[in-house]
């Protein structure tokens, strides 16, 4: 691409993505002239040891990353964790990620559903058991002997 057509693109952005990009110049603009910066992603203090924090976070990068693909200029963007690219690698490398869907496993679910079958299974035999419950309350019931209440 010309520099014109990378001005009329550049105006046609949204004024975040422009900041972004005037504040971060694309590597691809950038002449050979200027030596590439070796930036690294997050870097630690010398003397204390402790991260420093992120210039922009994950949600900033996310968002950024958004808009970048609305407009057709991701590409242009450096590296994040956030980016399409990393995004659809990840995927395919460790797949869904559900809790429950691995060989072998189930899901949590609620109270009622992991018990569904048990009472079902109880209201079954209760059933099958009827019959031989109700000729024995003929046979006792009404208060002569009869314990076996239904639950």
């Amino acid at each position: 691409m010309s520099s014109r057509q990378y001005i009329k693109l550049a105006g046609s952005l949204p004024p975040r993505l422009t900041r972004f990009f005037a504040r971060y110049p694309p590597q691809a603009l950038l002449s050979q002239s200027t030596p590439p910066t070796s930036s690294t992603p997050a870097q630690k203090h010398p003397v204390t040891g402790k991260w420093h924090d992120p210039v922009f976070s994950l949600r900033r990068q996310a968002e950024l990353v958004k808009l970048a693909r609305q407009h057709g200029v991701e590409e242009l963007l450096p590296y994040t964790v956030k980016g399409t690219e990393e995004r659809l690698r990840r995927r395919a490398e460790n797949g869904l990620r559900v809790k429950g869907t691995g060989v072998g496993q189930r899901v949590k679910g609620k109270e009622s559903e992991r018990t569904l079958k048990g009472r079902l299974e109880k209201r079954r035999q209760a059933m099958l058991e009827m019959p031989q419950m109700i000729q024995t309350w003929k046979e006792r019931g009404h208060g002569r002997g009869w314990k076996k209440w239904p639950k």
